[in-house]
C-alpha cells in the first residue's frame, strides 16, 4: 500500500527496476530474432493497436518518434500527422510476457523478495541481501549490465529507502541509468520537480493542485493540510506524505501473496467511472467470499489492485479489526479502498486480494454495530451459497451481478 508510513524506512534499501521502453524494445528484439533486418529502435517507429478499433493508440515509441512529438496514448492518426513516415508495429503480448518472465527469473537468483509491479517493472528489497552482495550502487550497476548483456534490453534502476522514492528515482534521466533518491536527497532531488511528476498524482488532481498554487512537489510537501483538505478529503494526508517521500509499504513478494487468495479481471475496454469499477469489485468480492466460506476461513486484510491501460499497477489495503468472509463487508471495504486510491485514470484490470486468512475469529463489536444483524447477513450469504450449489451459480444475485460482460472466475 502506497503512503503507509508506519515504521522507520531509514534502514531499508529498495530497488525499483524499470525496463526502458519495454514494448518497443521487446518487439525490436523479437523482430531481429525472427530475421528482421532493421532494429526498429533506431528509426521513427511505434507500437500501436488496431486502428480500425478504439485500440488504435500509441502504446510505445522510439526515441526518434518521441523527438517528433509523439506521445504514448495518442491516436495513431494523430501520430502520423506529426510524423508522416512513421512505422507502426502491432503489440505481441505473448512476447512481452516471455521477456518479462526472463527478467524476473534473472532477478530471482539474487533474492526471493521481489514484488512484480507491472509487466515491465518490479521492486527488490535489497537491504535483506546487502550482506551477500555488498554496496548497493556497485551491485545495481552490475545488475543493469547483466540484464543488457544476457537479455538484450536496458533498464533504469532507482534506489531509495522506500518504494515510493525508488520508483521516483528510476524515472529520472533515461535510458540505461542508475539513480538514487534516499531520504537525505528528497529536498534537493524531488521537491523541485513539477507536481505532475509525483507518483500517484493524475491529471485531474494536478490541475486542481495548480489551481491552488501547488506547482511543485515541494509546494505540496510544505502545504497546509487544512487548506487542501476541503478539496481532497481523505487523500490529503497521503498526498502530503508522498511529497515528503514517506512510504512504509513492504515489498510484497509472491511468497507473501500465497498466504491469501486473490482474483482479478482484465476487461476488454477501459473503465472510467466508479460505478463501473464497483460492479467488477462486487463480482470479485462475491467469488472470493464464497471460496472463503467453503474453506471456513476469514480474511483479516483486504487489498484492492488496479492496472491501467499501460499495465501500470497500484494497490491499497486495509487491515481489519475483525476477520470476515461476508460478501457485503468485503465489497464495502473494497469500495472504500477504491475511492481512496483511484486517481481517475482509465482502468483495465481490477482485482482483490484477501490476506492473513484465519480459521476462526473473535468478533469485536463497536458501539455502532449489531451482532444480530451481522449474524443475519452471514446466514443469508450461506443460504445463497447453498442455492448456488444446488441450482447453479446464476440462480440468485443482485443488481451488481447482472452484467454478463464481467468475467466470473476464481
Amino acid at each position: 500500500m502506497w503512503y503507509n508510513v508506519d515504521g522507520d524506512s531509514m534502514d531499508r534499501i529498495i530497488f525499483h527496476i524499470d525496463v526502458n521502453n519495454a514494448f518497443l524494445s521487446w518487439s525490436a528484439i523479437d523482430l531481429l530474432i525472427n530475421g528482421f533486418k532493421e532494429d526498429i529502435r533506431n528509426y521513427d517507429a511505434v507500437i500501436g493497436g488496431d486502428e480500425s478499433r478504439r485500440a488504435g493508440i500509441v502504446l510505445a515509441k522510439s526515441m526518434g518518434a518521441k523527438k517528433k512529438g509523439i506521445i504514448t496514448g495518442e491516436t495513431l492518426y494523430s501520430a502520423r500527422k506529426k510524423c508522416p513516415g512513421l512505422k507502426v508495429y502491432p503489440p505481441n503480448y505473448y512476447v512481452y510476457q516471455t521477456k518479462s518472465n526472463s527478467l524476473f527469473t534473472l532477478l530471482s537468483k539474487y533474492t526471493p523478495d521481489i514484488e512484480i509491479f507491472s509487466i515491465d517493472e518490479c521492486f527488490i528489497d535489497y537491504g535483506k541481501v546487502k550482506k551477500l552482495y555488498g554496496d548497493e550502487l556497485i551491485f545495481a550497476n552490475k545488475l543493469k549490465d547483466e540484464i543488457q548483456e544476457k537479455l538484450g534490453f536496458t533498464v533504469n534502476i532507482g534506489l531509495g529507502n522506500n518504494k515510493l522514492c525508488a520508483k521516483m528515482a528510476s524515472d529520472f534521466l533515461k535510458p540505461n541509468m542508475i539513480h538514487t533518491l534516499f531520504n537525505d536527497e528528497i529536498k534537493d532531488k524531488m521537491w523541485p520537480l513539477s507536481i505532475e511528476e509525483l507518483f500517484g498524482i493524475g491529471k485531474k488532481t494536478s490541475t486542481k493542485l495548480r489551481g491552488l498554487n501547488i506547482n511543485t512537489i515541494g509546494d505540496l510537501a510544505n502545504a497546509d493540510f487544512d487548506k487542501l483538505a476541503p478539496y481532497f478529503k481523505n487523500q490529503t494526508i497521503k498526498m502530503i506524505n508522498a511529497a515528503n517521500g514517506k512510504d512504509g509499504s513492504p515489498v510484497i513478494s509472491e511468497q507473501v501473496e500465497s498466504k491469501g487468495i486473490s482474483n482479478s479481471t482484465t476487461l476488454d475496454h477501459d473503465l472510467k467511472t466508479s460505478e463501473e469499477i464497483y460492479k467488477v469489485l462486487h463480482v470479485i468480492a462475491d467469488n472470493l467470499c464464497t471460496a472463503l466460506r467453503e474453506q471456513h476461513r476469514y480474511a483479516c486484510v483486504v487489498v484492492v489492485i488496479l492496472k491501467d491501460r499501460y499495465f501500470k499497477s497500484y494497490s491499497h489495503q486495509m487491515k481489519l479489526n475483525n476477520g470476515t468472509n461476508i460478501t457485503s463487508e468485503v465489497f464495502g471495504i473494497s469500495k472504500k479502498l477504491l475511492d481512496e486510491m483511484w486517481n481517475l485514470e482509465p482502468i483495465r484490470l481490477v482485482g482483490i486480494r484477501l490476506d492473513n486468512l484465519v480459521k476462526e475469529v473473535n468478533y469485536q463489536m463497536s458501539l455502532f454495530e449489531s451482532n444480530e444483524d451481522r449474524t443475519k447477513v452471514s446466514k443469508l450469504d450461506k443460504t445463497v451459497d447453498d442455492l448456488k450449489i444446488k441450482y447453479g451459480h446464476n440462480v440468485i444475485g443482485n443488481a451488481y451481478l447482472k452484467d454478463d460482460n464481467i468475467i466470473k472466475k476464481y
